[in-house]
């Protein structure tokens, strides 16, 4: 057989199709057997029809259990009662595998379908997700490459913490202990003297226990370091990316954003520039909606989320107070805040993106190292980037799940990933 894949059914409508894949749903009634099969393009209706097809392949079409895999060859005919207006009138049939019951059924309790993750994911919803994904992926690849970025990759294995040593996974090595990367950013400034502009997609890890839907504690980032930049020239490669993601993903995915609940529409309108507040500005917004927040504390999702309730685009908030943010961010003027940025999706808000100028003055950061509990012994080997040829750099990193579930419009950010690790769940 020479098969196609199910959506040329439906583009070329060509007159027998000979296609392949998995019993997606299956209803017998007394002369007819309907097979709905997908594979990994989408979904076609199959009928098997009794007296047309031979008796064995009638029985055959009779059996088949969800999740089965065959092949099928028939004619394709117009049925606008059919998924997609088209049907294959089934004439032959090979049964690749005959699958035995298949557990999802009617408990879809989110605790059962994360259990059985590794059968959930075949699901429209997840597949289509899925796919999302992929593209966000290839659209961020694209961008840096486009711009003239080097793809960097730094360690994973790490003996020194970029964030906050609190939310640090420790790991036995060999009598050591050492952590899992929380961020590729401090390796990655020792490469910038030698490549200037660099990228990575690469996971990262955190031992938050937070419950919340935006939370995962193995995830994935897009970090961006690059020379000669302060963080106002890093927040506009920022905003760019993300509005390259959001066009990419609205022209190639349209479909799968359909089915998913996301008019690419909402998409093709992110483009910059983005809105931009500071710190400060943020605090008055959500005073004159009557949540009053103290100066110099971090802003939380609830507050977030009210704040982008004023927002149509992606905003880029400024400037925050240096106690909330890494020792590595560039004091500005004013002794108060850092030259650092966040951007905040709409209807989510949340953070998607960190990022700031650096600092290149060593003293201050062995300061900002011993009042966040770090040895500045233990990062030598990163001050060593402003002993020889220290130049103004600036960089981020973007949750790629967090943008996942902002596109697909879901509820929980486990479902943009295809196996989540939270807290409490670790398998499959």
């Amino acid at each position: 057989m020479t098969f196609i894949k199910i959506d040329e059914v439906f583009e070329k409508k060509p007159k027998t199709a000979e296609i392949r894949g998995w019993v997606y749903r299956q209803r017998v009634s007394k002369d007819m057997v309907f097979v709905l099969l997908r594979d990994s393009s989408g979904i076609v209706q199959c009928t098997f029809r009794k007296g047309e097809v031979p008796d064995e392949t009638f029985k055959k079409a009779e059996s088949l259990t969800i999740e089965s895999s065959v092949e099928i060859k028939g004619d394709v005919k117009e049925d606008k009662r059919a998924p997609g207006g088209f049907e294959i009138s089934g004439k032959e049939l090979n049964v690749v595998h005959l699958a035995e019951l298949f557990p999802i059924g009617k408990d879809l309790s989110e605790e059962f379908l994360l259990d059985v993750r590794h059968l959930w994911i075949r699901s429209q919803k997840l597949s289509n997700v899925m796919k999302v994904r992929s593209k966000v992926f290839e659209a961020i690849n694209e961008y840096f490459h486009r711009e003239g970025y080097y793809e960097f990759h730094s360690p994973i294995i790490l003996s020194t913490a970029c964030e906050g040593g609190s939310t640090l996974f420790e790991i036995k090595y060999f009598g050591e202990k050492l952590h899992l990367s929380q961020s590729w950013q401090l390796h990655a400034e020792t490469a910038l003297p030698a490549l200037e502009k660099i990228y990575t997609i690469t996971p990262a890890f955190r031992a938050e226990k937070s419950r919340t839907t935006r939370h995962l504690t193995e995830y994935w980032t897009a970090e961006v370091e690059e020379a000669w930049v302060g963080f106002e020239e890093m927040a506009n490669v920022a905003e760019n990316l993300v509005s390259y993601i959001c066009q990419k993903v609205a022209k190639e995915c349209r479909k799968e954003l359909k089915i998913l609940g996301r008019n690419p529409e909402d998409l093709l309108k992110i483009k910059t520039p983005f809105p931009r507040i500071t710190y400060t500005e943020a605090l008055e917004i959500l005073k004159k909606d009557g949540m009053k927040v103290k100066w110099g504390k971090d802003l939380r999702t609830e507050e977030e989320r009210q704040l982008m309730k004023h927002y149509e685009k992606p905003l880029i908030v400024t400037n925050y107070p240096k106690e909330v943010k890494a020792f590595y961010m560039r004091e500005s003027e004013d002794g108060k805040t850092v030259l650092g940025f966040d951007v905040l999706a709409p209807e989510t808000g949340d953070e998607i993106i960190g990022g700031s100028e650096r600092s290149t003055n060593i003293e201050y950061l062995k300061k900002r190292l011993k009042e966040s509990g770090g040895n500045p012994k233990e990062y030598d080997f990163y001050l060593d980037t402003r002993r020889y040829g220290s130049v103004p750099h600036a960089g981020f990193g973007l949750g790629i799940e967090r943008v996942i579930q902002w596109i697909c419009k879901l509820d929980h950010i486990r479902d943009a990933i295809a196996f989540p690790r939270t807290a409490k769940r670790f398998k499959p």
